[in-house]
This record gives structure tokens, C-alpha cells and sequence, in this order.
């Protein structure tokens, strides 16, 4: 009888799923899967083509891919109010951009069309965009606003107002105007590989829920260890981790399904069906 191959599992190298890969090594799950880490866009792509079977995508992608992917139940990294690193950094008020350049970090999807959401319809503003590695002060040195998702905005977050600029968290911002919490990542499955390999995917998905609940009992031992390798002090790290969200409740598919409604609405991602998004073992 052959055995079956590891699942190949993808990990986003980002402080916001620190948590979750801390209590993947409690637990001592890496074990068991094939681990690839790497950045949001190359996870994005990876799942999308089949070189991963289960890992965190983008929500755009997810809605852009969804016939092809099955949600993880309960399993997303979201906000339900300031998320700290999904971000606009900006000189002058959003709503005097019309017609000015904001430069997009080339790590942001889902941050991005929030924020083309938020220009368009919150302030009535049309910019022109233009896509730049993620660095603040390159960025800002040809654009008059910055778009910024991960630990690069977890950076601008504390250090741009020094600079005399304006940060306005996206995660906030949705919060203020929808009144729903926002998703900005999900778990995801490939349907064919939830098919052959059911019993793999559920294996996953409970060592996923149980790294979760290993860290929320240690979120300060986490953040104390992830604050001797960034830039950040353990207390900084701690409420950044306490303001994460990585569930996937009611609420937070409320949040899902009207962002993904705006974003039909302007033609950026197909409809999802009417009963809502699909999850592996429902």
C-alpha cells in the first residue's frame, strides 16, 4: 500500500500568522505537513495553481478562485476594528486625492481593493494607481499616498506620524463604514485535494484550531519570543496580536459576504452563490 504524501501546506511569513505557526511547532503539527512559507502574493498564486493544497489566501483571490477552493471553517486573519498593518499612509486628507497618485505595495490584493473601495465610494475620490515594491519612503517619494499591508505597515503604523504623515487603518475604516468586521485572509482547501483526501484536510484543520487555542494561551510567551527577531518590543507585539481576529464566525462571513458584494459590484470578482461561501466538511 503506497502512503500518501504530506499535505503541502503554505504559511505566510508575515508577523500577523505568527501566531498561528507559533502553536503549529507546540504542537509539533509541522510534522506532518509539507511547509512552504513565503509571501502573501506567492501563496496566493501557488494555491491557485495547485503546487499547494491548503493554505492562507488573500480573500480577492479566494472570490476570484472559489469554484475551485473550500473554505477551513472558523480560520481567517481579519479585524473588527484597526487591524494595524493594512493601511493608507498619506501627506494630504483621502478625500484631496482626486487625481493624485497612490502607489500600491506589490504584497497587497485584498488591502488594495479595500482601499480603491474606500477612495471610490467613502470619499469620492479617483487617483491614479500605480504598483510599487512595499517601501514606505520610495513609495512616497513618487506618489502622494502609500497603500501597505504587513509588517511594513505594522512599521508605518508607529512610525509615519513621526514623519509628519497620516495613517489610516483600512481594517478601522471598514469597521466605521459597513459596520462588519473585515476578513483579509482565509483558509482555503483545494476541492479536488478535500475529495480524494478528506481525512488529510481534516487533520489540517484541527491542528490549525488547536495551534490557535495554544497560542491565545500564550500570546505574551509568543510575543516576548517574536520580539528577539523584529523590530517590535514584546508589549507592541502583544496588543498587535490581542487587535487580530482569527476567527471565521457569523459575523465575520457577514464581513466576507458584503465585501465581496462591493467588489462584484465593481466588477473585480464573480458573484459568490447565494447561500454564501462553501466549507470543507459542511
Amino acid at each position: 500500500m503506497s502512503v500518501p504524501r504530506r499535505p503541502r501546506v503554505g504559511h505566510i511569513q508575515f508577523l500577523n500568522c505568527v501566531p498561528i505557526y507559533w502553536g503549529l511547532m507546540r504542537s509539533g503539527a509541522l510534522l506532518d505537513v509539507e511547509l512552504t512559507k513565503a509571501d502573501p502574493d506567492a501563496l496566493n498564486d501557488a494555491l491557485v495553481r495547485g503546487d499547494l493544497d491548503i493554505g492562507p489566501i488573500s480573500l480577492v483571490e479566494y472570490l476570484r478562485n472559489h469554484e475551485n477552493l473550500l473554505l477551513l471553517p472558523d480560520m481567517a486573519v481579519g479585524s473588527d476594528g484597526p487591524v494595524l498593518s493594512v493601511n493608507i499612509v498619506h501627506r494630504e486628507p483621502l478625500d484631496t486625492l482626486d487625481g493624485k497618485t497612490v502607489a500600491l505595495g506589490s504584497t497587497s490584493r485584498t488591502g488594495v481593493m479595500l482601499a480603491r473601495m474606500l477612495l471610490a465610494e467613502k470619499f469620492g475620490v479617483t487617483p491614479t494607481y500605480v504598483r510599487r515594491a512595499p517601501d514606505l519612503t520610495a513609495m512616497l517619494a513618487e506618489a502622494d499616498a502609500a497603500v501597505l499591508i504587513g509588517d511594513v505597515a505594522l512599521r508605518a503604523m508607529y512610525e509615519a506620524p513621526q514623519q509628519g504623515l497620516t495613517v489610516t487603518d483600512l481594517g478601522a475604516a471598514w469597521r466605521e463604514w459597513s459596520g462588519l468586521p473585515m476578513v483579509f485572509a482565509v483558509w482555503a482547501v483545494r476541492r479536488d485535494f478535500a475529495v480524494t483526501h478528506p481525512g488529510l484536510v481534516k487533520g489540517v484543520h484541527e491542528a490549525f484550531m488547536r495551534s490557535r487555542e495554544i497560542t491565545m494561551q500564550e500570546l505574551d510567551i509568543v510575543a516576548e519570543q517574536a520580539s528577539q527577531w523584529e523590530p517590535f518590543d514584546a508589549a507592541t507585539l502583544a496588543g498587535y496580536f490581542r487587535v487580530l481576529d482569527f476567527s471565521l464566525g457569523a459575523r465575520q462571513v457577514a464581513g466576507l459576504r458584503e465585501f465581496a458584494a462591493r467588489a462584484h459590484g465593481l466588477g473585480a470578482v464573480p458573484a459568490l452563490p447565494t447561500t454564501g461561501p462553501e466549507f470543507f466538511g459542511r
